[in-house]
């Protein structure tokens, strides 16, 4: 790969420490990975389109017809924005299983000195 052992170490911190469980921003790059990792929720994850056979992870990530993820440089934020067909589940459902993601994200966003605002349909809920 070309990389310096310092490099490599950086990559693999990241990884390490993006699990929800354990992990927190330690870098900066961590701090990006764990943003763009938790943020990713959309329909297209989901392998299995029997709505009948869903569980509740299948019906949320469903459910979310559009989701966006931006950098507002000048306000020093980042800002997920989230579409949820309600008719297929309810937002609460999102926090449900994304509480720890979002909490996790706002911690990321903080170590990078940026605010996180999370959107949901057209919603500002941070």
């Amino acid at each position: 790969m070309g990389m310096n052992a310092k490099d490599r170490t950086e990559i693999m911190m990241a990884i390490g420490n993006h699990d929800e469980e354990t992990g927190t921003a330690v870098s900066d790059i961590s701090a990006a990975l764990i943003l763009a990792d938790k943020s990713d929720v959309h329909r297209d994850r989901v392998v299995n389109t029997n709505i009948a056979t869903f569980g509740k992870h299948d019906r949320v990530n469903y459910a979310v017809t559009n989701t966006l993820l931006e950098l507002d440089k000048e306000n020093r934020k980042v800002i997920l924005s989230i579409n949820i067909d309600t008719k297929i589940c309810p937002v609460l459902d999102y926090f449900e299983i994304f509480m720890e993601r979002t909490m996790m994200s706002k911690y990321a966003a903080k170590y990078l000195n940026v605010w996180f605002e999370l959107v949901i349909n057209n919603t500002k809920l941070l």
